[in-house]
């Protein structure tokens, strides 16, 4: 029960932000340091950003609703946010002029990512 309530928080952190990212592209942008060009960009950042951030909420989600889903869904987390920290610390080593809306994201992909493992290798036994 307890990691199909961490997973609905996850899940439902990832629908706000998919909301964010789509009702209000130009400051969510700006907020982790992106400039939308018209058109291309724009697209681009509604549908990674919204799009995909929509669809991992529900992936999250699911095992409100099927319990038999759980595991899939804390592997596919795991998975998901270890790739999210390998890339995001390699950046903030290899990037200068980071600013604070990027680093609360590292922290929370952080956090996120030792909750799925520990909740992985927990059920694994």
């Amino acid at each position: 029960m307890t990691e199909r309530i961490f997973l609905a928080v996850v899940g439902a952190a990832y629908l706000i932000l998919a909301v964010w990212c789509s009702v209000r592209p130009n400051q969510t942008s700006q907020s982790v340091g992106y400039s939308l060009a018209p058109g291309s960009g724009q697209s681009e950042f509604l549908v990674v950003y919204g799009g995909l951030e929509l669809g991992l909420g529900i992936v999250f989600l699911i095992p409100l609703f099927d319990p038999e889903k759980t595991w899939f869904a804390l592997i596919a987390c795991l998975i998901i946010h270890a790739c999210l920290v390998l890339f995001r610390s390699t950046s903030l080593f290899l990037y200068s002029g980071i600013q604070t809306t990027t680093y609360v994201l590292a922290v929370v992909e952080w956090l996120i990512f030792l909750g799925s493992l520990a909740f992985t290798l927990l059920r694994g036994r």
